[in-house]
């Protein structure tokens, strides 16, 4: 039997990204959310921390004393992960940005709003969503500015839970029926090369960096940068069912067996 100090130094380190759950229906979306459950289950077993790098929602809005109807198990899944003391870390996407203190107060996990630069195992880590990284898509950067305004927030408040709700998911849909029309291999590769290209800059400044970890584009890939660095897009769990795990020695990119 595998004393303490074993069990400890082989804890590894899990990334999951863009689950979108609320799409397309409540029962395609229940069914990847039981999914992403078990998942949960399988590795709490050997986690040291998880990472959540965004989107975990279609949409998502915190309302002052309003939770959004839904997704209990997912959200009493991650309480009992954090209860049993293995830390969660959420990273806000361009569809749940508007995930304030609800996730902290009620389910320990700490949010991070943009990127982070973080040394886990003696590796660099560069984490973040991945949206409004790079050159280019200066649309949706001059709307992620709308959506982070304060006031605008204030205002959004206002409206019932059912319009607000009703509201997000109706223009979350309609954008990504826009990139169905304009076709996913093209948007995936442009948002790839936008954000190897802002990794790229980055390491200019920051040559430190052992590995770059981002979601968003939905597509997994592994894209060596030079001899030391590599970009990881984590991928989805609408498609690919995909994940990172570090195991204090190297990131490997993984699918969730059950997700075939």
């Amino acid at each position: 039997m595998k004393n303490l100090t074993e069990l400890l130094n082989n804890r590894k380190v899990y990334f999951a990204s863009d689950s979108h759950f609320g799409v397309p229906d409540r029962e395609q979306s229940l069914r990847r959310e039981r999914l992403f459950i078990k998942w949960l289950d399988d590795v709490k077993q050997d986690a040291q921390e998880i990472y959540l790098m965004g989107d975990l929602f279609e949409f998502w809005f915190e309302y002052k004393t309003v939770v959004q109807k839904g997704h209990v198990r997912l959200l009493g899944k991650l309480a009992e992960i954090t209860d049993a003391g293995i830390p969660i870390y959420f990273f806000r996407g361009n569809h749940d940005v508007w995930a304030f203190d609800y996730f902290t107060e009620e389910l320990n996990i700490k949010i991070y709003p943009d990127t982070l630069v973080k040394e886990i195992g003696g590796k660099k880590f560069f984490l973040g969503h991945g949206d409004g990284l790079g050159k280019g898509d200066n649309g949706y950067k001059f709307l992620k500015k709308v959506f982070r305004n304060k006031l605008n927030q204030w205002f959004f408040r206002w409206l019932h839970p059912d319009i607000g709700t009703w509201l997000g998911l109706y223009w979350s849909n309609k954008s990504r029926v826009a990139n169905v029309n304009t076709g996913l291999d093209k948007v995936n590769q442009e948002g790839l090369d936008r954000i190897t290209g802002f990794c790229r800059e980055e390491l200019k400044t920051r040559p430190d960096i052992d590995y770059f970890v981002f979601g968003h584009i939905h597509q997994p890939a592994e894209i060596r940068l030079n001899e030391k660095s590599t970009y990881y897009s984590i991928g989805d769990w609408i498609n690919y069912f995909s994940y990172l795990v570090f195991d204090g020695e190297k990131v490997e990119m993984k699918k969730y067996a059950d997700g075939q």
